[in-house]
C-alpha cells in the first residue's frame, strides 16, 4: 500500500497525512456497516501513514467514537490525531434538533468525547455547524479555554463562510476549516478558500467523492438502502441522479485512459488543488482506504486536469448537496453581505 506522505495543517497546525480517514460511514450513515471491517479499515489506513481520523460525537450517536476507541486502544498516542465535530443535537432515530455550541455546551460535549475515545485531549476540535444563537467568538474563545488547560490541542472550524472564518481566527489561531470539495462541489473556490490560505487556515476535504457518487460502484446504481441518508439527498433522487451519473460515466472514460477508477480520479484532482488541502476519506472497507491511497501516485498535467473539469461542469451537476433545510444550516452556503 501506498506510504503516505506528511505535511503541515495550515500555518499553526499538525503534522498531518496527505490524506485523512472520516469515520461516519462506519456508524449506519450510509447503511449498515460490518463493525470488524470498519476496525481493519482504521488500522489500515493507520499503517499506511495516515494520521488523521475524524469523527463526531453524534455520529451514531457516540457509536462511531467508541469504535474509534477501540481500534486506537493498542496504538501510542503519538501516532494519531483526533478530529472532533460537537454541537449537533441528534435525538432518537437521528432526528435532528439542531445546534449548540454554548460554550457550557461545549464543556460538556468534550467531556464526553474524551470519555468515549479513551484519551486526555483531542488534537483538533469544531463545531460542526455555525450556532446563529452564539457568536463564534464565544464559541471560538471557550475551546481556547480548552486549550490552555490541555483538553484541546488545536482548533477547528466547519462549513463556515469567509466572514465568519475571518472572525474566528481573530480569536484563536484555526488549524483548519472542514467543508465539503469535490469535482461536483466547488463552492469554496470563489471566497471561502482564498480567505482561508490568506489565514493560513488549512482545508481538510470531505465529500471528495461526492457521498460515492464519483465513484465506480455508483454507476448504474439508482436506489439506497431504507437507513442511507443519501435517498433523501438531491443528488440522489430521481432525474438528479440520473443526470450526475452521466457526468460520471464522462469521468470513467477519462479514468480508463490512466488505469485508475472514478475515485482515484477525483481524489487525484481535489490533491491537485494545493498542498494546502487534505482529502478526509469516508472509507469503511480495507479495499476503499487502499483505492484512495493509491491516489496519492496518480499524476494528472494541466492539460488533463482542464479535460476532467470540462466533462463534469460544475454547473451541469444536478441538485444541492444536501436537502433544503439542511442547506439553510449552512453557514457556508449564504450569499456574502
Amino acid at each position: 500500500m501506498t506510504n503516505i506522505d506528511t505535511i503541515r495543517l495550515g500555518a499553526t497546525g499538525p503534522a498531518v497525512g496527505r490524506l485523512g480517514l472520516g469515520g461516519m460511514s462506519m456508524s449506519g450513515a450510509y447503511g449498515s456497516a460490518d463493525e470488524k471491517e470498519s476496525l481493519a479499515t482504521l488500522h489500515a489506513a493507520l499503517d499506511s501513514g495516515a494520521n488523521l481520523i475524524d469523527t463526531a460525537d453524534f455520529y451514531g450517536s457516540g457509536h462511531n467514537e467508541m469504535l474509534i476507541a477501540r481500534a486506537l486502544a493498542d496504538r501510542p498516542r503519538e501516532d494519531y490525531l483526533l478530529s472532533v465535530k460537537f454541537g449537533a443535537l441528534m435525538g432518537p432515530g437521528t432526528r435532528w434538533g439542531g445546534v449548540d455550541t454554548r460554550p457550557e455546551a461545549m464543556r460538556n460535549f468534550l467531556a464526553s468525547s474524551l470519555q468515549r475515545l479513551g484519551v486526555d485531549h483531542i488534537d483538533i476540535y469544531r463545531p460542526a455547524r455555525l450556532d446563529p444563537a452564539v457568536p463564534i467568538e464565544d464559541t471560538v474563545g471557550a475551546i481556547a479555554e480548552m486549550v490552555q488547560a490541555g483538553y484541546v490541542r488545536h482548533i477547528g472550524l466547519s462549513e463556515v463562510g469567509a466572514d465568519t472564518l475571518r472572525r474566528a481566527a481573530a480569536v484563536h489561531p484555526i488549524a483548519d476549516l472542514q467543508i465539503e470539495y469535490s469535482l461536483m462541489s466547488r463552492g469554496i473556490e470563489d471566497r471561502i478558500l482564498p480567505t482561508a490560505r490568506e489565514l493560513g487556515v488549512g482545508i481538510t476535504a470531505y465529500g471528495v467523492l461526492s457521498r460515492g457518487l464519483l465513484s465506480d460502484s455508483m454507476r448504474g446504481r439508482n436506489s439506497f438502502a431504507p437507513n442511507d441518508f443519501r435517498q433523501y439527498s438531491p443528488r440522489f433522487q430521481g432525474a438528479n441522479l440520473a443526470t450526475n451519473l452521466g457526468l460520471v460515466e464522462a469521468l470513467a472514460k477519462l479514468a480508463e485512459r490512466h488505469a485508475i477508477t472514478v475515485a482515484q480520479l477525483a481524489i487525484a484532482w481535489v490533491l491537485s488543488r494545493g498542498t494546502d488541502i487534505v482529502p478526509v476519506i469516508g472509507a469503511r472497507r480495507v479495499e476503499r482506504w487502499a483505492e484512495a491511497a493509491a491516489a496519492l501516485d496518480v499524476s494528472l498535467s494541466a492539460d488533463e486536469l482542464a479535460e476532467i473539469e470540462a466533462a463534469a461542469p460544475v454547473e451541469q451537476v444536478a441538485g444541492e448537496r444536501y436537502a433544503a433545510a439542511q442547506m439553510a444550516n449552512l453557514d457556508s452556503e449564504q450569499p456574502a453581505p
